[in-house]
């Protein structure tokens, strides 16, 4: 028996156990082999064969996974396929394998099998001859007699359609098309079904298929499917500019089937547009109602987010006018918020400006400032000011540019970014949105959000901003973007070029005290459902309760504090039942004032929070005037420094014992920092003569035989920056004189190793935090004396500042009496 070819195969044959694919006489298909038989037939039989016999292999399908056939031999079909391998290429990576390249030659049907290991061989016999095939009766027909022709003839026009419908210059298909001609008739079922898109399933059954006829008849439904298929696709391309037409209807919430519909005929001619494709394909895929359903409410929740925006986007209803009253809004930013002057003065020049040129992009600003001041809170008055919707959105913690940009559709899941969604909520296109803690953004393998951010707040490039879902350009340039941040520092300097930062200093005692009589009693006793004839907190009590509970440079703890009294007042209020009196409008009269320290006598109302009952309340205090206990001994110093949550003082500690000249650094410092500390130490090396400076032996320099040990506490709390460096300085310097810094002063700045003071930043933070901690003189380089004209006058009253050019001028300053002899100052 021969094969197309003229080969005749073996009797008997080595056989390729495949789970994956299967192999078709006259096809050509790529098995990759990895289990041990089959690993074993490809190095015994394949690689060490010299004749072509040798290369031709039974692959024969199995129901079984390879990778458990090392014990029994699994389950073989009745019928495979004998082909010759035409290529072998081995590897090592991920595991050992080989992949072959094998084409189809004939089937066959194992008789018996003579071995399975190393590998099965089996005796076969070969079933189709392609000279000539056996009719169910037992003569002898060919592919052009009877039913066997039509089906034949039918066929082959099924296929020359198929390839029809394909692009003939891409050469595959030309060269498909030229082969078609040339095949005989008979190969054609096994070909073309190796060709198309079908299941191994459905390739078994034409495996199984030995009868031509037989194999025609399971073919040719596959081949008509195919064409089916792409006749569909071939229609769902076709666009049309007429989009009125509609897939689904839905009225009154009620979902109306597809059948339903006025549906176009499907054999009406091809210029009808894309939703008529698309509906022909819902109506074509049979769905449940279920999924019908499912289907209906993605393309109505797509439809919808279109139409809504795009409507946002053109109609002028959509616009909010601008209410450009600046006499009604400074009285509106004074009545909202007490200090920050000059942010509310930046406002209202933008809202000048707005009324002058009403053209005028919306600029971004940023207010950068400590928790708690206000920075949000302004942001909705503006929009109150302006008479525009407010929109938020948090970014502390976004990580994923979709979250800005959108989704793409393509993704499970996918939804339109945040700059849409915020659109959508206040259904205007001139909104107030506010970016909240855009120095707390994040970045991931999902991309850079601050990168996305650059077109959203770039005025030259958000009038035409594009979200990944919806595809389509939106006009951001009238969107007033306000940003909030703690700090400048993790802000990408791209992005933060493209935002004018304002600074949002923290609060001095006197403001926090107004603030908290003026918005924060009040609405705390709101929300309590207190009046102020049943609680009154006087001035002086909310004045201990910021110096002695509170320290920071917002109000948000402050608050805290007020809710706690408001609370363990409502108790009492609750089980008194006591109806205010009439002329509890005194509350400084000592027969009025209540305590909640008894829990069986009635309080009498009002109930006015003195320093006992504040103590009940809040327990003890927290904060001390720890400033002049602490500064008692030799090698202490106090710093100011800057944080995000304000300004804030810092202890320096020193001390020496008898060693090797080390210095040794605690406190979680940074780089910054250290190098801050070695410069210190150097520079008063190098001065130690003109200081009168010795070491522990009284010797010249004050590291020899001498080691150091200097201490910043609040260790678990990173620190760095330069601006320690004079406080670095005089620390040293009462530990090597052996003198005490005075204890009301406070000092920040940067030095050089030629003992200049630099100049640092967030000077008014750090004024503001040495007021609350009770320090009368601070000492300042020389060019931050600007700076002073932040501070508020009466704070400045309270404090003696002294600007320095250099190290000499510091030190002089930080103890009584001056640090040098006056014969000697001329000589630094």
């Amino acid at each position: 028996m021969t094969s197309g070819s003229g080969i005749q195969i073996p009797s008997r044959l080595p056989l390729l156990l495949t789970h994956e694919g299967v192999l078709l006489p006259g096809s050509t298909v790529r098995f990759s082999v990895d289990s041990p038989r089959n690993m074993h037939l490809v190095s015994h039989r394949l690689l060490k064969g010299t004749s072509l016999k040798s290369t031709i292999i039974g692959v024969i399908p199995n129901t079984r996974d390879p990778e458990h056939d090392t014990d029994d031999l699994p389950s073989l079909h009745k019928i495979g396929t004998a082909g010759i391998a035409v290529q072998v290429v081995g590897s090592n990576w991920p595991k050992p394998h080989y992949t072959l390249l094998i084409t189809g030659l004939c089937r066959f049907s194992v008789t018996s099998l003579l071995k399975e290991r190393p590998f099965v061989l089996a005796e076969v016999e070969q079933l189709d001859k392609l000279e000539q095939y056996t009719s169910p009766a037992g003569e002898g027909v060919t592919a052009e007699d009877g039913e066997l022709g039509e089906l034949s003839q039918k066929f082959h026009q099924a296929a020359i359609q198929l390839l029809g419908m394909l692009d003939m210059s891409v050469p595959v298909v030309a060269k498909l098309r030229r082969l078609l001609d040339s095949l005989p008739r008979e190969t054609l079922p096994d070909v073309v079904a190796s060709m198309i898109r079908t299941s191994n399933k459905e390739k078994l059954q034409v495996l199984d298929a030995v009868s031509l006829e037989e194999r025609f008849k399971k073919a040719l439904p596959m081949l008509t499917r195919q064409i089916e298929g792409l006749k569909l696709l071939q229609k769902t391309r076709k666009i049309s500019p007429d989009t009125e037409k509609r897939v689904l209807s839905v009225r009154k919430g009620r979902v109306f089937p597809v059948q339903q519909l006025n549906l176009d005929d499907e054999d009406e001619d091809d210029d009808g547009d894309d939703t008529t494709a698309l509906e022909r394909k819902v109506r074509g895929a049979n769905m449940t109602e279920a999924a019908l359903k499912v289907f209906i409410n993605f393309v109505f929740y797509f439809f919808f987010w279109t139409i809504y925006l795009v409507h946002t986007h053109t109609s002028p209803k959509t616009h909010s006018s601008d209410c450009l009253d600046i006499r009604a809004a400074r009285t509106l930013l004074d009545n909202d918020h007490y200090a920050m002057d000059k942010l509310k003065r930046r406002v209202l020049e933008y809202l000048a400006v707005r009324q002058l040129k009403t053209s005028l992009k919306g600029p971004i600003l940023c207010f950068v400032g400590p928790p708690g001041v206000g920075k949000t809170s302004v942001g909705r008055s503006i929009a109150r000011t302006l008479g525009r919707e407010f929109h938020r959105i948090a970014l502390g913690g976004v990580c994923d540019q979709s979250d800005i940009r959108g989704h793409r559709r393509t993704y499970v899941g996918s939804m339109p970014g945040r700059i849409i969604n915020g659109l959508k909520t206040v259904g205007v296109n001139n909104p107030v949105f506010l970016l909240d803690e855009v120095d707390k953004l994040g970045k991931s393998l999902q991309g850079d959000p601050a990168a996305a951010l650059l077109e959203v707040l770039d005025p030259e490039q958000n009038h035409s901003f594009t979200d990944h879902y919806l595809n389509v350009a939106f006009d951001l340039s009238q969107v007033l973007f306000i940003a909030t941040a703690n700090a400048t520092a993790t802000i990408p300097p791209a992005l933060l070029d493209r935002m004018e930062v304002l600074q949002v200093p923290g609060y001095t005692q006197e403001e926090k005290v107004e603030i908290a009589h003026r918005h924060l009693i009040p609405n705390q006793l709101e929300q309590h459902g207190l009046t102020p004839q049943q609680l009154q907190i006087p001035q002086n009590t909310t004045t201990d309760i910021i110096g002695r509970y509170t320290r920071e440079a917002g109000v948000r703890s402050l608050e805290r504090k007020i809710g706690a009294i408001c609370r363990a007042v409502a108790v009492k209020v609750a089980e008194g039942h006591r109806v205010p009196r009439s002329d509890a409008s005194t509350p400084e009269s000592p027969a009025k004032q209540g305590t909640i320290s008894d829990p069986h006598t009635p309080p009498e109302m009002p109930i006015v929070i003195d320093h006992t009952a504040l103590k009940d309340i809040l327990g003890p205090p927290v904060f001390e005037m720890e400033v002049s206990e602490r500064l008692t001994l030799p090698g202490v110093a106090l710093g100011l420094a800057w944080t995000p949550l304000g300004g804030e003082i810092m202890f320096v500690e020193a001390s020496r014992m008898e060693g090797e000249g080390q210095l040794t650094l605690t406190g979680q410092l940074g780089d910054v920092m250290k190098e801050s500390a070695h410069l210190a130490i150097s520079w008063l090396r190098a001065n130690a003569k003109v200081y009168k400076l010795t070491n522990i032996v009284g010797g010249p320099d004050p590291l020899e035989g001498t080691d150091i040990h200097l201490h910043f506490p609040a260790g678990a709390v990173t620190k760095d920056g330069p601006s320690a460096g004079v406080t670095i300085v005089t620390c040293l310097a009462s530990l090597f004189s052996g003198r005490l810094v005075r204890s009301d002063v406070a000092m920040t700045g940067e030095i050089t190793l030629r003992g200049l003071v630099l100049p640092v930043g967030g000077i008014k933070d750090k004024v503001l935090a040495a007021h609350r901690a009770g320090v009368k003189r601070i000492i300042l380089p020389k060019r931050n004396e600007k700076d002073l004209e932040e501070i508020p006058a009466n704070v400045r009253a309270d404090l003696d500042f002294v600007t320095t050019k250099n190290l000499d001028e510091v030190l002089n300053a930080a103890f009584d009496g001056g640090f040098t002899h006056p014969q000697l100052t001329s000589k630094l």
